[in-house]
């Protein structure tokens, strides 16, 4: 029976996928390319020509395609370094002939030497040959045009960076000899006088401290500009979001005061405060909604005051969090808040307050050149106070009658983690990968007394099938363990549960893994999950998803794989510009007794 289950949602999924893959319009190319060369070349060539969905109607037509085939084969030619070529529009036999060009492509040039001359005097010494080097055109190499503008911008964008910021390509003269089948490519710039950076002039139409903002500059007053720094300082504001627009840029060198250049700062802030709303659904966990009401530039100093609500029936949340930005140093966040929680589910019900402090610190890999994953890898360590009322089943006695406990505690914790983000997109990733971590040592006190350490930590991958990602094959493992601490000793609400939307699907809320006998879910000191899933898209916004889920939880801190949990289903996703709306169906193929056959799940963005 569980193989057949399994077996109906495999087969819709593949059926799904099959109807996506939708029929293919039949072309041909816009004219035939024939001639002796590089089977490389003759493929450049024909992607330059193109392809058309019909056929020359007339001779007149074939004609003109074969002429506008000619031209872009010559494009393609002189740019690869053939400029002995011989092309030739000619056109079939009939009344609606094929359009050809034929082509003898000649030798091949190669560059000759490649000479820099620096009109109005050199930079230093140690500047010019840097700039040499990256000239990258040794003799003998293909006579590229590519290679040869690329070249020249990689000159003036090594004489920006050395300082040299008013640096200029003056002109460039390319000859070419027939006889020797050679270019030789002469380059022109005006490098200026080296530039060294003062503070910042600053306007501003908002309320930003200044102060603020000049500390958050990476240089001292006399550096040699560095366009880099300039633009981390324009990064480092724009990441804040607290502005609608941000300009950074050297002042014009008519400002310059002793030999030094200021950096102009223009800042508008964004409107003072949004509202923000969003919500979900699942057969298991019932409807929930959420808001956010968002205060921007409160103190000055780029920092946000958020406070959310959460009204669902397994959870009700009101929390207020200030955080402020490059707190102590660049590209760290202070985030300080507190809440006051209730939550109703089938394992426990708790209430309570708390408090937390966390430090948030980007980084990237120490790869500066990639500021955008400076975005989304983060260190992070604070601490949390929670004073917590847990009320729990602990046993069923031999009348069927739920025996349990009420506990009013004070949990004192700190933690520590890392998240690493190399996907493509954070609501609907195509490629890449994620992995994150966490440790939280624990200390629990009231009416009961117990130090213990939780681990867990997750990672998932995105492989695109295809140059266009259509396709994309997507895995996540998450394993989880509690040193130190056993069940029943551990609260309820700290441990581990498996089961629901973000988790197994197919499963209810918290209903993977142990139970008592009326099946109130006992959790567990580890943890595993997985999933698998085939996403892919159909036309417009629309894409399906077949996926697989297992997981299983641990009566001891070693993740226990005996009682896997396995559900299966189907999807339907629907891009809301941001992000995909996520209609998911799964069944239990690993159905105990009681457990529903389907579970329906609705939310924004991708399971993970």
């Amino acid at each position: 029976m569980r193989r057949a289950r399994f077996a109906a949602f495999a087969s819709t999924a593949l059926f799904l996928l099959a109807l996506a893959a939708g029929p293919a319009w039949a072309t041909e190319p816009k004219a035939l390319v024939q001639g002796d060369m590089d089977k490389a070349l003759r493929t450049e060539i024909q992607r330059a020509v193109g392809v058309s969905k019909t056929r020359p109607e007339s001779r007149v037509d074939a004609r003109r395609r074969a002429r506008e085939a000619g031209e872009s084969a010559i494009a393609v030619l002189r740019s690869e370094g053939y400029y002995d070529y011989q092309v030739e529009p000619a056109v079939g036999d009939g009344d609606a002939p094929d359009a050809v060009v034929k082509i003898t492509p000649g030798p091949r040039s190669t560059v000759g030497v490649a000479t820099v001359v620096w009109d109005g005097g050199p930079p230093d010494q140690a500047t010019a040959v840097a700039a040499l080097k990256v000239l990258a055109l040794p003799p003998g190499a293909p006579a590229r045009a590519a290679d040869v503008v690329g070249a020249e911008g990689r000159v003036a964008a090594i004489l920006r960076g050395r300082g040299y910021a008013d640096a200029a390509i003056h002109t460039r003269k390319v000859v070419v000899d027939h006889a020797t089948h050679t270019v030789q490519p002469t380059f022109h710039f005006v490098v200026h006088d080296l530039v060294k950076l003062d503070g910042l002039k600053i306007t501003e139409k908002g309320h930003t401290r200044i102060a603020f903002i000049q500390r958050l500059a990476p240089w001292k007053k006399g550096d040699v500009y560095d366009p880099k720094k300039v633009a981390e300082l324009e990064r480092r504001l724009r990441d804040s979001g607290v502005f609608d627009a941000v300009t950074v840029a050297l002042a014009p060198v008519e400002q310059a005061e002793d030999g030094l250049r200021p950096v102009v700062v223009s800042l508008e802030d964004r409107k003072p405060h949004t509202l923000e709303l969003g919500g979900g659904y699942s057969t298991s966990e019932g409807i929930g909604v959420d808001g956010q009401w968002i205060l921007y530039n409160v103190l000055g100093r780029a920092d946000t005051l958020t406070f959310t609500g959460r009204l669902a029936q397994i959870q009700q949340k009101a929390d207020i969090e200030l955080d402020e930005p490059d707190f102590w140093r660049a590209d760290q966040v202070l985030k300080v808040g507190g809440d006051v929680f209730g939550d109703a589910t089938t394992a426990y019900d708790d209430d309570g307050v708390g408090v937390r402090a966390n430090i948030e610190r980007a980084w990237n890999l120490g790869d500066r050149d990639l500021p955008t994953y400076a975005l989304t890898n983060y260190v992070t360590y604070g601490a949390t106070i929670d004073l917590v009322d847990t009320r729990e089943k602990t046993s069923i006695n031999l009348n069927g009658i739920a025996q349990g406990e009420e506990l009013k505690l004070a949990i004192f914790a700190v933690q520590g983690g890392f998240a690493i983000d190399r996907s493509d997109d954070p609501l609907n990733p195509t490629r890449g990968w994620r992995l994150q971590a966490e440790a939280v040592p624990t200390y629990v006190t009231g009416d009961r007394t117990l130090p213990y350490l939780k681990l867990d930590a997750q990672a998932s991958g995105y492989l695109p099938l295809g140059t266009d990602a259509a396709t994309v094959l997507a895995l996540r493992v998450k394993l989880g363990s509690i040193l130190g601490g056993d069940i029943p000793s551990v609260p309820a609400d700290r441990r581990f549960f498996a089961g629901g939307g973000g988790s197994v699907r197919g499963f209810g809320y918290q209903e993977v893994g142990p139970q008592l006998s009326d099946g109130t879910p006992v959790g567990g000191d580890s943890l595993f999950e997985s999933s698998f899933e085939v996403r892919h898209h159909i036309t417009g916004p629309w894409g399906v998803v077949g996926f697989i889920d297992a997981g299983s939880l641990g009566p001891t801190a070693i993740p226990n794989f005996n009682d896997v949990s396995i559900g299966a289903g189907v999807g339907v996703r629907y891009d809301l510009g941001f992000g995909p709306l996520r209609v998911d169906i799964a069944t239990p193929v690993t159905r105990r007794k009681g457990d529903p056959l389907v579970q329906l799940y609705l939310s924004i963005g991708q399971a993970f």
